[in-house]
């Protein structure tokens, strides 16, 4: 068994848990039932997605959760008790919606590729997080809902992830019904990669996140960079971007070294350069 090094003490003494494997860095949301994304939740994953960019050890995050859900999204109790406040909460509530919108951007713009694992529901702004990663693996048992138009808060924040991984069509329904879909139409939509058993999520999802570790850091990160910039281009622009990344990235050490190696049938031995 692969020896384990924690970031954190092996005990969980925060609403997030980091433990790191082979270079593989996984953030565990440990604060069930729900694992909503309170101000503290929001605050202490933003803080380990920050610290990771400066850890050379961590090539790929995984991003998990305890318990039977995985995010139930927003802390509407939390939310609810600032209407109480002198302008009904208002300034509280741009607080969590901002904070909320720079996490998203963070995963989005993260250098290092995120991997969603989920088992267990993820609803509103906690199929937010699991659109907003770069990949995203399910159990059989996972479901996925946007139900804000269920008690009057339409998910308008939730949709900006969903409709940049789905059909039109597809985040309307989801958007408009609120119904809950399982993982099996989740896949189908496009909103996850695969769909595997339960007793599998943690061993398939480390294959992936060990396969992606295994490349150069520098490619990676030129690749990820490049392909949300590009899809906010039109075809033009897109093109002559990815044209500028490409030449940049054939200058690259690892470029010259991977080509190389392929040439000469041999494994590359990477210095992420």
């Amino acid at each position: 068994m692969a020896e384990i090094l924690a970031i954190k003490p092996a005990a969980i003494d925060g609403p997030v848990a980091a433990r790191l494997d082979k270079a593989v860095l996984r953030l565990t949301l440990a604060n069930p039932p729900a694992n909503a994304l309170s101000l503290s939740v929001m605050a202490a994953l933003s803080a380990e997605l920050e610290q990771a960019k400066a850890n050379k050890s961590v090539r790929v995050i995984v991003l998990a959760a305890a318990g039977k859900v995985f995010c139930a999204g927003h802390d509407l109790k939390e939310m609810t008790a600032r209407r109480a406040d002198a302008d009904k909460g208002k300034a509280f509530f741009e607080q969590t919606f901002s904070a909320c919108a720079a996490l998203m951007q963070a995963i989005v713009r993260h250098p290092l590729p995120i991997i969603a694992e989920v088992d267990g529901l993820a609803t509103a702004a906690g199929l937010q997080l699991v659109a907003s990663c770069d990949l995203a693996i399910a159990s059989h048992e996972a479901t996925f809902c946007t139900p804000g138009v269920n008690i009057g808060l339409f998910c308008s924040t939730p949709m900006v992830a969903l409709s940049r991984n789905v059909s039109r069509k597809h985040a309307m329904e989801m958007l408009l019904t609120g119904e809950t879909i399982d993982a099996a139409t989740a896949k189908e939509f496009g909103l996850v990669n695969r769909v595997v058993p339960r007793e599998y999520l943690n061993r398939i999802v480390t294959k992936y996140a060990q396969t992606i570790a295994s490349k150069s850091s520098l490619v990676v990160k030129t690749g990820k960079e490049a392909f949300y910039a590009q899809a906010e281009m039109g075809l033009a622009d897109a093109y002559a971007y990815t044209g500028r990344v490409m030449v940049e990235n054939m200058l690259a050490r690892d470029a010259e070294e991977g080509i190389g190696a392929f040439i000469g049938k041999r494994k590359p031995e990477w210095t992420d350069d």
